[in-house]
């Protein structure tokens, strides 16, 4: 099986982390607090609290083992000391306009870190694999389920560098 590598913004991994942190040393004790007492009160297989426990310590234990994953394939690429930010690369954000006129600003983000109701889509998405490269004054075409449609790029940016103190 080939390891792939999976950009992602310092922000990003920061929330991997603490969520894998919240699960393992929060949510994890609490269930399996739960567990032990309601194995404690006899019959475990009609108590409700020892058989909800038990799954969702398996919900958590799995949700531990894929961030686990994502952690370890994760590539931090920090946007902000992007070279060629005339370019459309990782972490850029991008406005673009369609034939209709219609304006919108998409921020090309690591996949586990999307949220296209925020403007955030992943770096593998339709729409980011058109951008990718891309310059102001731009035309590319996507190719969506509901068919093509083509895409301007209007303006690049990137985050500004954060100053160390």
């Amino acid at each position: 099986m080939v390891e792939r590598t999976n950009p992602i913004t310092p922000a990003g991994f920061a929330a991997l982390r603490a969520r894998y942190e919240q699960l393992f040393a929060v949510d994890r004790p609490a269930v399996v607090e739960i567990v032990h007492w309601a194995a404690g009160n006899g019959d475990r297989s009609e108590n409700g609290d020892y058989i909800y426990g038990r799954q969702k310590l398996r919900a958590i234990d799995r949700e531990l083992g894929q961030l686990s994953k994502k952690m370890k394939v994760a590539k931090i690429l920090d946007p902000a000391r992007q070279e060629d930010q005339s370019r459309v690369f990782f972490g850029a954000t991008v406005s673009i306009a369609d034939a209709d006129d219609l304006h919108r600003t998409v921020t090309l983000v690591g996949d586990d870190e999307a949220a296209a109701g925020e403007g955030r889509i992943g770096w593998n998405s339709p729409l980011a694999r058109m951008l990718r490269g891309a310059r102001v004054g731009d035309v590319r075409t996507v190719t969506l389920p509901v068919g093509a449609k083509e895409w301007e790029v209007i303006a690049i940016s990137y985050p500004e560098p954060q100053s160390s103190l």
